[in-house]
């Protein structure tokens, strides 16, 4: 019988995932294993999930537990969506860089807060890994867990199981892109990869014909300009146009967010690039996915049973039923992109099947957008090496690399920041961080 375990079930991913899951032509019955060290959180996604499972009617047993190693066994998938200390620390994530001037709307895969939550996240990441090489060696293991460059190319460093790093940005991104073309999304043919929120639409055809000219032509139109304002600017000076929102992408380059008449003119509201959105919605979405979840057992809210586009049910089909699909994933470069690091991670198609992972040739980048990523892949190197080795130069090299925090500071002024951000968060990242040598 089919075992997927989701470890950091009190997310919201846990129902959609599992709305996904149990609607696998074929896959009637298995363990719906749910773990989270927050018991309350867990027993309300673990009722959710039953409800769930007994309104599409199938057989699946939902087990629960604050100890993952209690349930690691036997796992044939296993979902990473963890949180480490997050809200304990988005503030500081936020607020301590933008004292030095570096203006963050995410602050979770690059930049200061990225490298601080992968401070916090690495460790019992790699923990995770270590159980579950010994009790589920086989398990193919998705993460969906941010910084996920970070933390992809630390994991497949540290383990050898089968490994993937998913998003969505690449499916939602495609979709945006039919509605700016106004051409039905089954119809638009495409090609995109790099690295996670930096893959680039290299092919963009309508029935032959290429429709990058048409988008050039669209963005000209304010009310879909106004939806992408950063994406647009980017494609614009380089050409091509790339998977994560206008605010979050903001975040990974020297461009936008440097000055504030940079700020009023490219950023928007929540995603589209409001300073310090994520540090202040967080908190209300925590608060928000708990009553949801209540009222979704009580029965004053539906439970929406129609399938995401989160490309973890697909794997599960692909690899249990043989039923060959291409996801898109962030994996090793074993020369998938050829101009890009060969000792990084990128995005790029992968194939999925009885056989596993087979991540696909892609060919090289544009230069200009080549040269976008390594300046980001370069902090995922430094941060990598200075978490796995315990190297705190290399985790100040990772700051000072930042495009972001370059494009506002100084050398000693980063250093300053990345002391103080340290201080702040002691209690949260490893203790050979915390205290200065």
């Amino acid at each position: 019988m089919v075992k997927v375990t989701l470890l950091g079930a009190g997310s919201q991913f846990a129902q959609p995932l599992f709305t996904d899951i149990f609607q696998i032509e074929g896959l009637d019955e298995g363990v719906a294993a749910l773990v989270d060290i927050d018991g309350k959180r867990l027993d309300l996604s673990a009722r959710v999930i039953q409800r769930v499972n007994d309104l599409l009617g199938k057989q699946w047993r939902v087990e629960a537990s604050t100890d993952r190693r209690k349930v690691l066994k036997g796992t044939d998938y296993l979902i990473s969506t963890i949180e480490v200390s997050g809200l304990k620390c988005v503030r500081y994530d936020n607020d301590i860089p933008l004292k030095y001037g570096i203006d963050q709307c995410i602050g979770d895969t690059i930049g200061p807060g990225g490298i601080m939550k992968a401070l916090r996240t690495l460790p019992p990441f790699l923990e995770i890994l270590e159980d579950a090489q010994r009790l589920c060696p086989n398990a193919l293991v998705m993460n969906y867990t941010n910084p996920m460059s970070i933390i992809t190319l630390a994991a497949t460093r540290s383990s050898s199981q089968p490994f993937v790093g998913l998003c969505h940005s690449v499916q939602g991104t495609s979709k945006a892109l039919a509605r700016y073309l106004g051409v039905p999304y089954e119809e638009l043919l495409w090609n995109c990869g790099g690295i996670n929120h930096m893959a680039w639409f290299t092919t963009l055809q309508h029935k032959g014909r290429d429709m990058y000219p048409a988008l050039r032509k669209a963005m000209a139109k304010p009310e879909i300009y106004e939806h992408d304002p950063v994406r647009f600017e980017l494609m614009r000076e380089f050409g091509y146009f790339v998977t994560e929102s206008s605010g979050h992408l903001s975040e990974y380059m020297p461009y936008f967010r440097k000055r504030k008449d940079l700020l009023k003119k490219y950023m928007r509201e929540r995603y589209k690039g409001e300073s310090g959105f994520y540090k202040n919605s967080w908190p209300v979405w925590r608060k928000s996915r708990d009553k949801n979840f209540a009222e979704m057992l009580s029965g004053k809210r539906e439970i929406k049973l129609g399938r995401s586009h989160e490309f973890a049910s697909d794997i599960i089909a692909a690899h249990q039923f043989d039923r060959l699909t291409t996801i898109y994933a962030s994996v090793p470069n074993t020369g998938l992109i050829p101009n890009l690091p060969l000792n990084g991670v990128v995005e790029v198609p992968t194939l999925v099947s009885r056989r596993g992972f087979q991540p696909t040739y892609f060919g090289p980048l544009p230069e200009q957008v080549a040269a976008l990523c390594r300046s980001n892949m370069a902090v995922y190197e430094m941060a990598v090496q200075g978490i796995l080795n315990k190297d705190r130069e290399a985790l100040i090299n990772a700051f000072q690399l930042d495009p972001l925090s370059g494009a506002v500071c100084s050398l000693a002024e980063i250093r300053q920041m990345a002391e103080e951000l340290f201080r702040a968060e002691r209690e949260f990242i490893p203790k050979w961080v915390a205290k200065k040598g």
